[in-house]
């Protein structure tokens, strides 16, 4: 059983999928371990513990970040966390986390990237004149948004979009792509070439 941990800073809606990817058993072999949070007020702590699942914030305000981050490197260890997922966490990380957990740790970011990286990718993508939207899957590395891409879900834009509506569209591929990267990743059957996701069907 592979245990995980995750980061958010919100309300959360990526974790709850996640969580019930794993309770319809979609997910399997994954147990959610810990839940932290740079923010008290995040509203996902508030779900984790109604669900039962340990949960904590480690207050990054006023703090220096790489002492931030290296309490959450070890409360992760102290959990024995396999795979850090990132769900909606809106810090940047330290390379010193990054290297803590080589190839262990996802982010899910509302873009097809490498276009639209940063905040705001569904306003990105409106003034661009985007026609596709979507959401990416990704590998985090010392660099924001840049690890290697392990899938990606499109969205298309209709004219009438606004950031809400097309961000609600993305949002809803967002919780059907997390888990199944979460699969794809635990499954082992993955080779990276360069900067390409390789899966192997068994």
């Amino acid at each position: 059983m592979k245990r995980l941990g995750i980061l958010l800073s919100g309300r959360g809606s990526n974790f709850l999928a996640i969580a019930k990817a794993i309770n319809d058993h979609r997910l399997l072999g994954a147990k959610i371990a810990v839940v932290l949070s740079n923010r008290e007020d995040a509203g996902g702590l508030d779900a984790a513990r109604e669900l039962k699942i340990p949960a904590f914030c480690v207050p990054s305000a006023g703090r220096k970040r790489a002492e931030h981050d290296a309490e959450m490197v070890a409360r992760l260890h102290q959990h024995k966390v396999d795979l850090v997922c990132l769900a909606g966490y809106m810090r940047v990380l330290t390379v010193d986390f990054v290297r803590a957990f080589p190839d262990r740790i996802l982010n899910i970011h509302p873009s097809l990237l490498p276009a639209f990286p940063g905040l705001d990718a569904q306003g990105q993508a409106l003034e661009y004149g985007a026609k596709v939207a979507g959401c990416t899957v990704h590998f985090v590395d010392e660099a924001v948004d840049h690890g290697v891409i392990i899938l990606q879900k499109t969205v298309p834009v209709k004219d009438e979009d606004t950031v809400e509506t097309l961000s609600a569209r993305v949002l809803q591929q967002e919780h059907a792509a997390y888990p199944e990267a979460i699969a794809r990743v635990l499954s082992g059957e993955y080779a990276i070439s360069e900067r390409r996701y390789l899966h192997r069907n068994k």
